[in-house]
């Protein structure tokens, strides 16, 4: 099996591309050769046995993206993006990799269907982002989109592409909503979201953390353990009970800001918590007040999609995954 992963040097294509080498197989399939690209050039993986292919590249400039498929991949997982404050702030830049770019993946796909009816499956990221105010406590799968950021109005586009060219044969697509992934390791990014694993990631390692958004602001969130399950999970079952509607809402934990903190009082202690600052940011909580707080997910859990059941449970993986164990 061929496997390609666009955006594969982010922290989520990073750690994707390290559970599939551990693994080998995908499907029941034994992963012979990968592909992986990003703006800024992949690390490479001595570990893998098979065909190895890392390069930089925008899939929004032309012709690019039709090197990725020049070699067929089985599967496609698409996962670059700019982030939500990023793509608010940069509204060109937004548009150009999140729907664009995405259209150019797409295009090039459907121009080698064209040629030989290449046809792998993709597995699209897109967001909760796509969702909007007014919402009720807890989201039905049904829900119509109305986002209320660019970012989640270009993951709502990039999702009615996907159906559609699958619904003309050219792929076989399925569209993952993540929740925001909470605890992210690393640096902090663009990202409005990016708060929600700082007040946790920081006081965790004895650093202080910003908390720019009242403890009454509830969002839903999964781990990046999590979220490495949802893509190999949606690559690996049959899509067709999907029909027409390729897109689904993965199952998560719903958590106050306020609940978050709580979690991490009884992980890590008091002197933990008391290393968060509250600066308050306008534009950060106009942006988020506007999210989701809670989903049903029904059809992500039926197709068997899993996910953490709490809080704790998302800081013990993050303290597991990142941390060897060991807080501090």
């Amino acid at each position: 099996m061929h496997i390609a992963i666009v955006g594969a040097a982010g922290m989520i294509g990073r750690k994707l591309t390290a559970r599939l080498v551990a693994d080998g197989t995908l499907a029941g399939q034994a992963i012979t050769r990968l592909t992986l690209v990003d703006v800024v050039e992949p690390p490479l993986w001595p570990a893998f046995s098979g065909k190895l292919d890392a390069s930089a590249l925008d899939i929004s400039e032309p012709g690019q993206a039709r090197g990725i498929v020049a070699t067929r991949p089985d599967v496609v997982f698409h996962l670059a993006a700019i982030v939500s404050g990023e793509a608010e702030l940069d509204f060109e830049k937004g548009y150009g990799i999140n729907l664009e770019g995405t259209r150019a993946l797409f295009e090039a796909i459907r121009l080698a269907h064209l040629e030989d009816s290449y046809r792998p499956c993709v597995v699209f990221t897109s967001s909760i982002a796509v969702f909007g105010a007014p919402l009720p406590d807890i989201i039905p799968d049904d829900f119509n989109l109305t986002p209320l950021t660019s970012y989640g109005t270009q993951k709502a586009m990039g999702e009615l592409l996907l159906a559609d060219y699958t619904r003309r044969g050219f792929i076989d697509g399925i569209g993952i909503r993540l929740p925001t992934i909470c605890v992210r390791p690393g640096k902090p990014n663009k990202a409005a979201s990016g708060f929600f694993s700082g007040i946790i990631r920081e006081p965790l390692a004895g650093q202080k953390a910003v908390l720019p958004v009242p403890d009454s602001i509830r969002h839903w969130h999964a781990s990046p353990r999590s979220a490495v399950g949802f893509l190999l999970h949606a690559a690996s079952i049959d899509l067709q009970p999907l029909g027409s509607r390729r897109s689904l809402t993965m199952p998560g934990v719903s958590a106050s800001v306020g609940e978050q903190i709580e979690a991490l009082r009884s992980i890590a202690g008091e002197a933990a918590v008391n290393l968060i600052r509250r600066e308050p940011d306008e534009l950060v909580l106009r942006i988020v007040e506007g999210w989701p707080r809670a989903f049903a997910a029904e059809r992500a859990t039926s197709l068997g999609f899993k996910a953490e059941t709490s809080f704790d449970e998302i800081i013990r993986v993050h303290i597991e995954d990142e941390m060897e164990g060991r807080i501090g």
